[in-house]
């Protein structure tokens, strides 16, 4: 995330960075650090004496660029009418602007927003990645093995928070954090921000979610169960969507006629969020529902990746009429795919399930890590797809 930024700020691009992510993800660290190196300060549209400084006219923005040749503006969602201030300021000053928030400014600003069209680029700060850990920590190679099989324990049990993630915290303060983060911010926040009027069906619906791990999704029958209008909970959803709690993961459809599924599936960017709501944070060893929590893992994980790095692929899963699935199905723009199968332990193989050309891998607790660094989505220039790495086992595509 910092070396997105270190290298906007190094390059002659003047387009306002916005950097999305749930709160408590750590984005207000990330701009306090910049604020300490470049000697500016941090403008938070929390507060109103910050936003004064804001107004949309060119003499004061004036003012503010003459001692500020970089402007960091932290929880930017709070006030979507700045949204013309930082037009403004793009198209009459050169500044570099990095502002923070979540993604429902576009939906809060509206028009204001819209007008800032070809004028920013994103970023997101999500939950920690595993690749991210495995950056920080550098474990010896010897080490590597037991490293990735314990942190993929720690993940799954509670999750990628940066609070969580602080070893000095015991058992019970992570649980209290994340007990405190699904209540304040998962729950309260958005229904406070989307003025949703009932904070009780938010909450059934992430736990009819939670309870349902790798099963498709049927919103009538969540709506049924909850005795609630189906609009209703399709509504709170894609909220809880565009707010990095839930990632949703559609089915791929050809043109042959076994495929079948007109459902999705849902899954929760952070697994300690998922475990708070079910009140559950046993080893996985000791849970029956560990298989869903592993396909969690993998596809929070392949998200987190996909955002942060801007990768061309797109997922799904798919389902045949025989009822056989395709945990993860990952398409590059060239059209090769390649085939994830998670497994905790043992399962059913799904080899020749897909209709299509594909490679087909399966992700374990030692395996996850590999095939996680070898992604990066952009097949090769002259169309042929996959590089050197893209042809493991004889098949191209993906430089998976």
């Amino acid at each position: 995330m910092e070396r997105w930024i270190e290298e906007y700020l190094e390059s002659g691009n003047r387009k306002i960075l916005f950097m999305w992510g749930p709160r408590r993800s750590g984005k207000t660290t990330v701009l306090e650090k910049f604020s300490k190196k470049l000697e500016v300060p941090v403008f938070d549209f929390d507060l109103v004496s910050d936003r004064e400084k804001f107004v949309p006219d060119e003499r004061v923005l004036g003012r503010l660029v003459a001692e500020h040749k970089v402007i960091l503006i932290d929880e930017v969602q709070a006030w979507p009418e700045g949204t013309v201030a930082l037009k403004i300021l793009f198209d009459r000053f050169d500044v570099k602007i990095v502002a923070t928030g979540s993604s429902e400014l576009r939906q809060k600003s509206a028009k204001s927003f819209d007008s800032l069209a070809g004028r920013f680029e994103e970023i997101f700060c999500l939950p920690v990645a595993v690749e991210e850990m495995l950056d920080n920590e550098s474990p010896r190679e010897y080490e590597l093995p037991m490293w990735q099989r314990d942190l993929a324990e720690k993940m799954q049990v509670y999750g990628g928070y940066p609070e969580v993630c602080d070893s000095v915290l015991s058992e019970s303060e992570k649980i209290g954090v994340l007990e405190n983060l699904l209540d304040t911010y998962v729950i309260k926040d958005v229904v406070n921000i989307y003025e949703l009027k009932n904070a009780k069906l938010a909450r059934d619906i992430l736990t009819k979610l939670a309870l349902q791990l790798g099963s498709e999704v049927s919103m009538r029958e969540i709506a049924s169960s909850l005795s609630a209008n189906v609009a209703t909970v399709a509504n709170y959803i894609e909220i809880f969507v565009k707010n990095y709690i839930l990632i949703s993961l559609p089915a791929f459809k050809t043109n042959l006629r076994r495929a079948v599924s007109e459902n999705r599936k849902l899954y929760f960017f952070d697994l300690g969020i998922r475990n708070a709501l079910v009140r559950d944070f046993r080893p996985t060893s000791l849970r029956p529902d560990r298989g869903g929590v592993w396909e969690n893992f993998v596809i929070s994980e392949m998200e987190k990746k996909r955002r942060n790095l801007k990768l061309k692929l797109s997922a799904y899963f798919y389902r045949e009429y025989g009822g056989r699935e395709v945990d993860l199905v990952l398409e590059d723009y060239q059209k090769n795919y390649v085939c994830w199968e998670m497994k905790s332990g043992e399962g059913e193989n799904v080899e020749g399930v897909f209709p299509l050309s594909h490679r087909l891998e399966v992700v374990t607790p030692g395996s996850y890590l590999e095939e996680l660094k070898l992604v990066d989505g952009q097949g090769d220039d002259d169309g042929g797809g996959g590089g050197a790495q893209g042809k493991r086992d004889g098949v191209t595509g993906l430089n998976i």
